[in-house]
């Protein structure tokens, strides 16, 4: 059929034409932006998993400021994608968000070396210093919040750039982007994986500074190589901000708060298929019917009129998309206990590595940081299993495309983060016990791989949950705020570091109350068992929670139409999007 040949899904060629779907997209395009994916995961796991030792042996901070540093910095940095993924959808556009973003991102590494290289900005004259310059501490923060900046703009803008590349009204692309959330994290992992042991060896053996100059050489030439596959992408015009027609909705059933109800769906208002050219229509829904006001029609004599009034009417597809990110909060709530138990792998988990006897060998000595491979490790396998074995297996017998819900997806991962904490308590509680026997030498007789099994089960979590969330924001919220949809995924690991930090707070200041707090000075002093059990209560409560709203939602409903061809006229038909 002549009109495959041509992309019709609102996007564009870096000519601005509509783009060729042999000779742009799919995976040749996406294949260049996973590159890029990688290397800007490098350089953050590279960081951010030696981010607490660094504050604890280089800046001297204690345990619970470290811990409580890395969970601001880390909260930051993904909660700075909402304001990316704003600005990438309403303004700049996807491709020049990931291009302007990776430059700063570039510009805080260049800054995070020269911190760690230039005599006057390293920690301190030559050797161990136990209160390292001011200049230092200056430099370094900036450095590494820049690096939160850059990374504000990237995720959310990167991956969506990534998906925007399948065509949802094609089969074959619909089926192949399904596969491209799970290849991408494979891609994620990679970078990850080689993050947290070639870098933190690096650092470990080499020095902080050839790492970081690694890591700058490698973003800088993973930004090129995405340069360089321009020609390949489809981009999305940006449409303006994506909230003021949510407010227009608002602000409509407000104002027609006191009309009554249609007696039909169909006498709502709703842009004809033929006047559609940017976006896809919505079917009405019966849930949150106080927003249908917004899409009565006052002057029925004459509909033209009210048209020319956004804030006193609004489409259908307005109204249902504004149902679409108020259903969506509930959903992002639930969430947010999972996002606590991510934030401890990149805190506690790893200083506990720093007490546990790491020697592999005579001559080689795993650094702590390391142990976090074991995340990438189960969460590759995870979801290489769930995308070649599990899914078909299952869309023989669900008959959903996707082999089950996304919802189904990420539930079944929070799961695993339930058994994580167990697993973690009951190590941290076998190390305390080898303390409490031998003070002097501590845990130093047992191994570093007793944490390998709680490192394994949360990456496996991630294999379901975390891809799950990027598929649910993406494909959940409207057409025009994807990039916002990927930050809102983020948004939860964000948020749970920043409530991980006020639980530990909270929890210190109750504990010290009642004698011996949870937190002490030190690992030792500690009680990090007691910490992971009750966070393995509230995931299990959280969890059940969890489970009653989600078999309650409904999935965003999308008119599609099939394009006219030679054959005969089009047809409409219904996709729900699960």
């Amino acid at each position: 059929m002549g009109e495959e040949k041509w992309v019709h899904d609102s996007s564009v060629d870096h000519k601005g034409r509509a783009p060729l779907r042999a000779s742009t997209g799919s995976w040749t395009a996406a294949l260049f932006i996973i590159v890029l994916e990688f290397g800007e995961r490098l350089s953050y796991f590279g960081i951010a998993t030696t981010l607490i030792i660094y504050l604890t042996r280089v800046i001297h901070q204690d345990l619970k400021s470290a811990a409580k540093s890395v969970n601001y910095w880390s909260g930051v940095t993904t909660m700075m994608p909402l304001l990316g993924g704003f600005v990438a959808d309403a303004y700049l556009g996807r491709f020049y968000t990931v291009l302007a973003s990776s430059i700063v991102y570039i510009l805080g590494l260049i800054l995070l070396t020269m911190s760690r290289v230039i005599p006057d900005l390293k920690p301190c004259g030559a050797g161990y210093c136990q209160n390292p310059r001011r200049i230092h501490e200056v430099f370094f923060f900036l450095a590494i919040y820049l690096i939160s900046i850059g990374t504000g703009g990237h995720k959310p803008a990167l991956e969506s750039f990534g998906a925007d590349q399948f065509d949802d009204d094609h089969p074959e692309e619909r089926r192949q982007k399904l596969s491209f959330f799970n290849w991408w994290n494979i891609g994620l992992c990679c970078g990850l994986l080689l993050g947290v042991t070639v870098m933190v060896y690096i650092q470990d053996h080499l020095s902080y500074a050839a790492a970081d100059i690694v890591l700058t050489v490698v973003l800088a030439s993973s930004t090129v190589i995405f340069c360089t596959g321009l020609k390949y992408y489809r981009f999305r015009k940006p449409t303006g901000s994506p909230l003021t027609p949510m407010l227009q909705v608002l602000v409509a059933a407000i104002r027609k708060r006191n009309l009554a109800y249609p007696t039909e769906p169909d006498q709502l208002y709703e842009v004809p298929k033929s006047e559609k050219t940017n976006g896809r229509l919505l079917f009405h829904t019966e849930k949150l019917k106080f927003l249908d006001k917004a899409a009565i029609i006052e002057n029925v004599q004459n509909p033209a009129e009210s048209e020319l009034k956004p804030w006193r009417l609004a489409t259908v597809t307005k109204v249902e998309e504004m149902k679409l990110i108020v259903n969506m909060i509930p959903i992002w709530f639930t969430t947010l206990p999972f996002g606590i138990c991510v934030a401890q792998a990149a805190t506690f988990f790893i200083k506990q590595g720093t007490t546990l006897n790491r020697k592999a060998t005579q001559n080689f000595t795993i650094p702590p940081a390391s142990i976090y491979s074991m995340t990438a490790v189960g969460m590759m396998v995870s979801v290489a299993i769930y995308d070649k074995i599990l899914v078909p297996f299952l869309r023989k017998i669900t008959g959903n495309e996707r082999g089950i819900s996304i919802l189904q997806r990420i539930g079944f991962g929070m799961i695993f983060s339930v058994v994580t904490m167990v697993v973690a308590a009951l190590v941290e509680r076998k190390r305390l016990h080898i303390v409490g026997k031998n003070p002097l030498e501590g845990s130093v007789s047992m191994s570093i791989f007793w944490l390998a099994p709680q490192f394994l089960i949360i990456g496996i979590g991630d294999g379901y949950t975390l891809v799950g969330l990027q598929e649910y924001f993406y494909d959940q919220v409207p057409d025009s705020m994807r990039s916002l949809g990927i930050a809102f995924y983020l948004s939860v690991i964000g948020v749970g570091s920043f409530l991980s930090s006020l639980l530990i707070t909270v929890v210190d200041h109750i504990t010290d109350k009642g004698g011996k707090s949870w937190f002490g000075k030190d690992l030792d002093s500690s009680r990090l068992d007691y910490f992971y059990w009750f966070l393995a209560c509230v995931t299990t409560v959280n969890l059940g929670v969890y489970t009653f709203i989600a078999r309650r939602y409904s999935y965003k409903n999308v008119q599609k139409a099939t394009a006219a061809s030679a054959d005969g006229p089009s047809g409409d038909y219904m996709v729900t999007l699960n």
